[in-house]
C-alpha cells in the first residue's frame, strides 16, 4: 500500500483544459486481507463513514480475500453499505497474485467502480475473463495507477478528481494528487484477524491445552499457565468465527486428555493411543472443506505432543515430584495439609512442597485440613484424615 505513496505514479496526459483535482481533496486508501470476518467488517464500515464524514473524493480498497466468515445477511448488509455509500467506493483486487473468492466477488460488484491487477484472480477468472464479463472495469499493475486512472470517471454521478497534470520536459504526465489517508486494522483488531485462520486458530488451541495440562501436573499457576489461558482465549474467536465442528473440538480434547491419563499413571498404556489417535482425527475434522487444517501442520503437531506428553511431561514430573526410594519411605506416617479438596483426589503441602494425592472415597478431605500419607503409589501419595483414618480406628 505504500507503493501509492512512494512511487511518482504516471500516465498519459489528460487535455490541458481537463479540471484539476482540488488541492484538499482527500483520497482514503484501506487494505484488506485474508477472509472476511466480523474484525474486516467492523473496519470497513468505519472506513465507509470515515470517508464520508470527511467528504473525501474516493475510497479505496486494495483487497485479496479468499472467502467470507460471516453470515450471509450480514455480508450482504456490508455490500450494500459499499453500494450506497455517500463516497464513492472502488475496489481493486492486487497485488499479483491476490484473489477475490468465492461470495466475496459480490464485493466488486457493489462497488462504483472495480479493478484487478494483472495475475489475479476475480471469482476463479482471470484479467481478461473479469474484463469480457464486466467484473472489472480495468486492470492496472499497481494501486496506484488504479487511482490515478480513476481520474475523470463517473461513478454514480459525481466525476473523481484524483489525478493533476504536470510537465515533464517536453510532455505533460498525470499524477495522483490530493493527500492520500491510509487506514489500517489496529493491534488488537489485527490480532483477532490472525486467529480467524484456521492453521493460527488450531495452533493456539493446542498450545494453549498442552501449556493448561502442564499448570496442572505442576501445580501452580505460572507463565506457562497464564500463557496457555491466553492462547485458549485468543483461539476462542477463532474457533468462535470459523464453522468449527463439535465433534472434532471434542476429539482434539479427548486426545489431550488421553495422554494425561497415561502421564498420571507414569507410562505409556491404552489411553496413550486413543489420545493419538482421536488427536489425529479431532484435528483433521475440526474444520471442514478448504478450511481444514492442513495435514503438514496437523501431523507435525500430534507429534510434537505426543514427545511433549510421553517424554517432556514425564521427565520434568519424576524430577519434580520424585525423592529417593529412602526419602519415599520416610513420608509414610508423615503429617501434611490439604491445599485443595482431596475427594478423591486433590494437592497436599507435605515437607514444603506440592504433592498429588489421593484418599479413600469413603473419606473425602477439605481443603485446610491435617493429612497423614499412609503409602505412596508412583508419583501419588496416599493419605487419609488426621482423625478418623485408619490408624486411629486401629487398623
Amino acid at each position: 500500500m505504500l507503493a501509492l505513496a512512494a512511487v511518482m505514479l504516471c500516465a498519459p496526459a489528460a487535455p490541458a483544459q481537463e479540471e484539476p483535482a482540488p488541492p484538499s481533496a482527500i483520497i482514503d486508501v484501506v487494505e484488506v486481507n485474508g477472509r472476511i470476518d466480523p474484525v474486516v467488517s467492523d473496519f470497513l464500515r468505519r472506513a465507509i463513514d470515515s470517508a464520508a464524514e470527511a467528504n473525501s473524493e474516493v475510497l479505496v480498497i486494495q483487497l485479496d480475500t479468499s472467502g467470507v466468515l460471516i453470515g450471509r445477511d450480514e455480508f450482504a448488509t456490508l455490500v450494500e453499505r459499499i453500494r450506497v455509500s455517500a463516497v464513492p467506493v472502488a475496489i481493486w483486487v492486487g497485488p499479483t497474485g491476490a484473489s477475490a473468492s468465492g461470495a466475496t466477488a459480490a464485493m466488486l460488484a457493489g462497488a462504483g467502480i472495480a479493478g484487478m491487477a494483472p495475475g489475479t484472480k476475480v471469482g476463479g477468472l482471470g484479467p481478461e475473463e473479469a474484463l469480457s464479463r464486466g467484473l472489472v472495469a480495468t486492470t492496472d499493475p499497481t494501486l496506484g495507477e488504479f487511482v490515478v486512472g480513476l481520474d475523470g470517471r463517473d461513478v454514480g454521478g459525481k466525476v473523481l478528481r484524483t489525478a493533476r497534470v504536470v510537465p515533464e520536459g517536453e510532455l505533460l504526465r498525470r499524477q495522483q494528487a490530493g493527500a492520500v489517508r491510509f487506514a489500517k486494522l489496529g493491534l488488537t483488531e489485527r490480532l483477532l484477524h490472525l486467529t480467524a485462520d484456521p492453521s493460527v486458530a488450531y495452533l493456539l488451541l493446542m498450545i494453549g491445552l498442552v501449556l493448561i495440562v502442564f499448570e496442572f501436573f505442576t501445580a501452580g499457576v505460572g507463565v506457562a499457565g497464564i500463557t496457555g489461558a491466553v492462547s485458549l482465549i485468543l483461539s476462542a474467536y477463532g474457533l468462535a468465527v470459523l464453522p468449527t465442528n463439535g465433534l472434532g473440538l471434542a476429539l482434539v480434547v479427548l486426545g489431550v486428555f488421553g495422554y494425561c491419563v497415561d502421564v498420571q499413571a507414569g507410562a505409556p498404556r491404552a489411553w496413550t493411543g486413543i489420545g493419538a489417535v482421536s488427536l489425529l482425527i479431532g484435528s483433521w475434522r475440526l474444520f471442514p472443506g478448504d478450511l481444514a487444517v492442513p495435514w503438514l501442520v496437523i501431523v507435525m503437531m500430534s507429534a510434537a505432543v505426543a514427545l511433549f506428553m510421553l517424554s517432556g511431561m514425564t521427565a520434568m514430573l519424576r524430577a519434580r515430584f520424585s525423592t529417593p526410594t529412602i526419602g519415599r519411605e520416610s513420608m509414610i506416617g508423615q503429617m501434611g495439609e490439604a491445599t485443595t479438596g482431596i475427594d478423591p483426589e486433590g494437592m497436599v503441602d507435605l515437607r514444603g512442597g506440592k504433592w498429588r494425592a489421593r484418599t479413600n472415597r469413603a473419606t473425602p478431605i477439605p481443603a485446610g485440613e491435617r493429612v497423614r500419607v499412609v503409602a505412596i503409589d508412583g508419583l501419588l501419595l496416599e493419605v487419609e484424615p488426621e482423625a478418623g483414618g485408619a490408624k486411629d480406628a486401629g487398623h
